[in-house]
């Protein structure tokens, strides 16, 4: 058995006890970790120094609402009418939603509590799945390096940002915009982090504030405030009264699954504050604030946008038009020519998108960097030269740029789209299942208290929830809604299991079978950076004895 590291009964993560730079491996013990049971402890683990803790309960929330809110408010009601067949249900659909993201909200802020440090779903399930060693991480590992999160979303921007400047998009020159938007974030974000993070807060103030004035509108053409009629010519909306509230209701199990599928990703980025806990001030404290307060103003934004578009919109417009709910909108109280204007707001919206997503998933490479498992881990982990994380910041952006340029439209770009959602889906279960079997008495010795629990029936909800995401996929869609025009409507789910499968072969590789072939084990250390830092090395120890350097 290895006594080099945690034992399967030991608590895993535990505040690091590193006090200076280590240059020489063997002077460093090897200790478990257990999890935060108090909050008086918040801010001594992990080890990172305060002065590199940024982010406060504004920039907390506005990561976690930035997030959410892309362009799906703009789009989503469209989509999901016509999956609902009905005003009504699709009112029933966003509040549904609304109750999964709580729940997953939820689980997400009691694994903040109990482990406040970066990393998110990596760092909860290396807690929880301890053996066989190093294997749940080189899984998530793949995932954290190979997903372009930041390809779809840039080229959205793109279209949108010629589409404001009337220039006629095509293919070279919306990612070309792609291009240069992500290279911003990333300067951004790599050299400048106060100023990056200022900006991604005004951005996410400013989409709150545009929401705002739609939910307004809407209330204020209702009331028959001057200068908010419907413009003549286009058809006066009657959706909420009782009979045409409900006119149309599909209850058909896969028009409601279609539906419902579509609803629960528009909430996703619950836990987007998780991937950066070791930046908050007082993290304990501002997650549990945070994450909620983030998600309410989500839900509201939603409800309250939905309420005016469907004031000023009318049902049928709303099914037969291409455009998305936004445009109708605009173009029945402001007129058409407000067109160019939407483009440039729901520009902005996805530029604030882009730098939560690279911010916080550039973290989660560090993360990775950190843990000690990665070729050029150190390299990872670094926080040079500008005293944030641009290596890892680069790595998100050199993977979705690749991905980005590589994928043409159509199929492959949808696919993308589809393989990058997926994953999210196996990890929130896994985290919630496993969740569930921390208050097991088989993992009773795994001692998790943590400052903020969960009720058991919400994560129970959440796991279920999630299972259905993970199910969705592998159901042949109805004919005539196919989800590609060439795949097989279940490729990105064999694509995404495949990436994971290959994290499991990295492990068994150069974890299991080499070091068993050569007749080693590895044990994993903890050094300070030159920046006081932690982070994990590995070194090779000798079956029968003796020490043989790092691995």
């Amino acid at each position: 058995m290895d006594h080099d590291g945690p034992s399967e009964r030991e608590p895993l993560l535990q505040t690091a006890q590193v006090q200076q730079k280590v240059t020489n491996i063997s002077e460093i013990p090897v200790e478990g970790y257990s999890s935060v049971q108090d909050e008086s402890d918040r801010n001594v683990f992990d080890n990172v120094p305060d002065a590199k803790k940024q982010i406060g309960l504004a920039s907390a929330v506005m990561l976690i609402f930035n997030r959410v809110i892309g362009t799906g408010v703009f789009a989503a009601p469209s989509i999901i009418l016509r999956s609902s067949g009905s005003v009504g249900m699709t009112f029933v659909m966003w509040i549904i939603g609304a109750l999964v993201a709580s729940a997953g909200t939820a689980v997400y802020v009691e694994f903040g509590t109990g482990l406040p440090r970066s990393g998110g779903e990596k760092t909860y399930m290396e807690y929880i799945y301890r053996r066989p060693k190093f294997m749940i991480t080189c899984f998530y590992a793949i995932y954290g390096l190979l997903i372009g999160w930041l390809s779809a979303s840039s080229v959205v921007f793109g279209e949108y940002t010629l589409n404001a400047l009337a220039i006629q998009p095509t293919t070279v020159n919306v990612r070309v915009v792609a291009l240069l938007c992500s290279t911003f974030c990333l300067i951004a974000h790599g050299a400048f982090l106060n100023y990056g993070l200022k900006l991604q807060n005004a951005l996410g103030f400013f989409k709150l504030f545009v929401l705002l004035i739609i939910a307004v509108s809407g209330l204020f053409c209702v009331a028959g405030v001057p200068g908010f009629a419907i413009h003549a010519g286009y058809n006066i909306p009657h959706n909420f009264t009782w009979t045409s509230f409900w006119e149309g209701s599909d209850i058909g199990l896969n028009a409601f699954v279609t539906g419902m599928y579509n609803v629960i990703w528009s909430y996703v980025g619950y836990s987007n504050a998780n991937y950066a806990l070791s930046e908050v001030r007082d993290p304990i404290r501002t997650i549990k604030r945070a994450a909620p307060l983030a998600m309410i103003l989500v839900a509201i934004a939603y409800l309250a946008v939905n309420v005016a578009y469907f004031a000023v919109v009318s049902k049928q417009d709303m099914l037969e038009g291409g455009t998305m709910a936004a445009a109708l909108f605009f173009r029945n109280i402001f007129g058409p020519a407000t067109e160019r204007i939407l483009s440039a707001v729901i520009a902005l919206s996805v530029l604030g998108n882009l730098m939560s997503i690279l911010f916080t998933q550039g973290r989660v490479v560090q993360e990775l960097g950190r843990e000690g498992v990665l070729p050029l881990s150190s390299f990872f982990a670094s926080n040079k030269p500008f005293d944030a994380p641009l290596t890892g910041l680069f790595a998100q952006w050199l993977i979705s740029m690749i991905v980005m340029v590589a994928a043409p439209p159509g199929d492959a770009y949808l696919f993308i789209v589809n393989f990058s959602m997926y994953p999210l889906a196996l990890f929130n279960m896994l985290i919630s299942g496993g969740l569930l079997l921390l208050y097991t008495p088989a993992f009773k010795p795994y001692e998790w208290c943590p400052p903020f629990q969960a009720w058991k029936s919400i994560v129970i909800f959440f796991f279920l929830s999630n299972v259905f995401l993970a199910i969705v996929p592998m159901i042949p869609p109805s004919p005539g809604f196919d989800v590609y025009e060439h795949l097989p409507y279940w490729s990105h789910v064999v694509i995404a299991v495949s990436i994971g499968l290959l994290g499991i072969i990295y492990w068994f590789v150069f974890f299991n079978w080499i070091p068993r072939k050569h007749g080693y084990r590895i044990a994993q250390e903890t050094v300070l950076q030159d920046d006081g830092v932690p982070r994990n090395v590995l070194r090779r120890i000798p079956n029968a004895s003796g020490d043989e350097g790092r691995a």
